[in-house]
């Protein structure tokens, strides 16, 4: 049953206004305590030590590991080990044998003896999961680095790749653009198959047993690419790696980076150095004195501790700060708006970049995610920076200028639309299902298919710019219905999960018409209801990627709490009981300084396998759902609104879009 739709939606029928608004207030002071002068912020992005022991063993490899900078962050991971020995990838999960694996490598690097407590317990991890052997391809690439895992018995990864043209299957492009510009660097070693020294052996590690083969037509295609590994063409080989290593340089971002994340970032500077390239040439230099800026230091308690961001999201922190201050009353006038458009008008690409194979016809536009990913901008960030610019007034920036970006990126927008109608985060129509079943894909998500919380992301900034009945936003439109779950609920894709999905779901729908009352809301209304935690707050384990069981419960974090009480708003509920016990959740969670602390991870990077720690989240969702809730009036109920008429995916058509765009725009 769902259910009933409750009249009282106002704050102040609560008797929280007085509160809520001092709540509010604190809360907007520390927001604006955090902006950088140049306009921007960024919170810090925590995920799990296999950033810390990579780091290490790619300084080992380079040769440039220095004894202050191990001890800092074997610190950090020895902090980061849990009472059973195990490391996790993320805060509360379970024991990881991979990420424990390269945690306990790099401990060995440190000078942690195997025999040590810690170190043991570690060990015994590692070997009760199946040893070595049954650790995920990434670790045991690391291992054949080192001259410890044969090359022959990794998954083949031939530089060859690069003559496939893109509609060729299992091209570079059949992968989603953070896994392609990871696997580039990879061909480029598993050809080279340069061997350094550790400094350490790890056989302690090994079971014993033998690495489980699969079975599948794509293991018999790896058996036989490793049959041409043995005694490749060397002519073609030696002009494979050269056009991969081209491939590599051409994609190097401006401040070092490569997409402005870890894995592709790490590889490319061992892939360019196992090819020749000296620690002083300008591209591994630029690299290095980047990373540099991905490193964070802190004071711990036996010392300094080191660790590394795997990624920065300028971008999106300060688009969500921009629409939470918006929410929350602050003055269009005031300077930090006013600074944060200018440097998000600043951030705009307006070049052409991988994006391009699959939509040669859509002019460039938009946003990314870092401060330097020129190659890959995306659809998520550029709807929120659109929304957040559209927030202040020409007392801030040039007004024409915003109109001229927000043209750009909506247009951008438009034709990075899939065939099925959804958006995704980077790229269109990057669907296949061959590349996730080659032996090598075991380590996440390694497609970028059309997601809910993106789309509906884009359905927002469609109906803002008054672009809702245009047919590509129809078409999203349906797509998005189409996705709700039987439950109610929307699967999040970059956030802990469907109440991130359902937290942007909802608001999307009533921005594009659909009414509170109409059904699809009322099942999301009902989800959220009975999935709202005995202490009022919202909360969503990350096991639920992996685990039905796991679906709409976890402990209360402030940012999930705030994701459904954003749903609830826009669904007129603000004054139910189940929106009055959330709202009181947040205000008695709140520290006095005007933050929250939030002790799990509510960020995705591949689900089931990598997530984060996105620590701006705890601040500025909570402003957006209060102010939202003060601030702006409930949508009015509209009984018996039609909801568009939805048909499967399978039944969109190629010729229903050109390059994603809308021909009647």
């Amino acid at each position: 049953m769902t259910a009933e739709r409750t009249e009282q939606s106002t704050f102040t029928a609560a008797g929280l206004e007085a509160r809520g608004r001092e709540a509010l207030e604190r809360a907007v002071a520390h927001l604006l305590s955090q902006q950088d002068p140049d306009g921007w912020w960024r919170g810090l992005m925590e995920t799990n030590v296999t950033m810390d022991a990579e780091d290490l063993m790619m300084r080992q490899f380079l040769g440039i590991r220095t004894e202050t900078a191990t001890q800092a962050a074997a610190r950090w991971i020895r902090s980061k080990q849990r009472d059973d020995g195990s490391w996790a990838n993320f805060r509360g999960g379970p024991a990881d044998p991979s990420t424990t694996a390269e945690a306990y490598i790099a401990l060995r690097l440190a000078g942690d003896p195997p025999d040590a407590t810690h170190m043991r317990r570690a060990r015994d991890v590692v070997l009760d999961h199946g040893g070595l052997e049954r650790t995920r391809v990434f670790t045991r690439f690391w291992l054949a680095l080192f001259g410890q895992w044969r090359w022959e018995d990794l998954p083949a990864l031939p530089p060859e790749m690069v003559f496939m043209p893109p509609w060729m299957p299992l091209n570079l492009y059949y992968f989603a653009c953070w896994a392609r510009q990871t696997v580039a660097p990879l061909t480029v070693l598993g050809a080279l198959r340069p061997r350094k020294d550790l400094g350490v052996k790890v056989d302690e590690l090994r079971s014993g047993r033998p690495v489980p083969r699969g079975r599948s037509v794509f293991d018999g295609l790896d058996a036989a690419l490793r049959v041409y590994e043995r005694r490749p063409l060397r002519r073609l080989r030696e002009n494979a790696v050269r056009r991969m290593v081209g491939w590599i340089i051409e994609r190097q971002e401006a401040d070092g980076s490569w997409g402005g994340i870890q894995p592709p970032w790490v590889y490319s500077l061992m892939a360019l150095h196992a090819a020749g390239y000296p620690l002083d040439h300008p591209v591994l230099s630029r690299g290095l004195a980047g990373w540099d800026r991905f490193t964070v230091r802190e004071d711990g308690p036996d010392g300094p501790v080191r660790w590394i961001e795997a990624c920065q999201s300028p971008v999106w922190d300060t688009a969500l700060a921009l629409v939470a201050l918006g929410d929350a009353g602050v003055d269009a006038g005031h300077p930090a708006l006013a600074r944060a458009s200018r440097w998000l008008l600043g951030e705009e690409i307006r070049v052409r970049g991988d994006w391009a194979v699959r939509r040669p016809g859509t002019p460039a536009g938009g946003w990314a995610f870092e401060f330097d990913n020129d190659h890959y901008p995306d659809i998520d960030d550029t709807a929120e920076v659109v929304l957040a610019l559209r927030k202040w007034s020409s007392s801030g920036a040039d007004s024409r200028s915003v109109d001229a970006a927000a043209k750009r990126a909506t247009w951008w927008v438009l034709g990075m639309q899939s065939k099925d109608g959804g958006w995704a985060a980077f790229d269109a129509d990057n669907t296949s299902r061959l590349v996730a079943r080659l032996p090598f894909s075991d380590f996440g998500a390694v497609t970028d298919p059309p997601s809910a919380d993106v789309t509906a992301h884009v359905l927002e900034m469609l109906a803002r710019e008054v672009l809702g009945g245009t047919s590509a936003a129809q078409r999203g439109l349906r797509w998005l219905l189409d996705a709700q779950e039987d439950d109610g609920s929307w699967f999040g894709r970059w956030g802990a999960n469907h109440v991130y999905g359902t937290g942007a779901a909802v608001p999307a729908l009533v921005a594009m018409g659909i009414g509170p009352d109409a059904a699809p809301v009322r099942r999301a209304v009902d989800w959220l209801t009975r999935h709202q935690n005995a202490d009022g707050g919202w909360g969503e384990d990350m096991r639920s990627y992996t685990d039905p069981g796991w679906v709409g419960r976890g402990e209360s974090t402030p940012s999930q709490t705030a994701w459904a009480l954003l749903a609830l708003h826009a669904a007129g509920e603000s004054g139910s009981p189940a929106a009055t016990r959330g709202i009181e959740w947040l205000l008695d969670h709140q520290r006095d300084d005007g933050g929250w602390d939030e002790n799990r991870f509510t960020g995705t990077g591949f689900p089931g396998d990598f997530y984060l720690d996105y620590r701006l989240y705890r601040i500025v969702f909570p402003i957006t759902a209060l102010g939202r809730i003060l601030n702006a009036p409930a949508p009015p109920p509209t009984r018996d609104h039609a909801v568009p008429h939805t048909r499967p995916r399978a039944e969109v058509h190629d010729h229903d879009v050109e390059d994603g765009g809308d021909s009647k725009w």
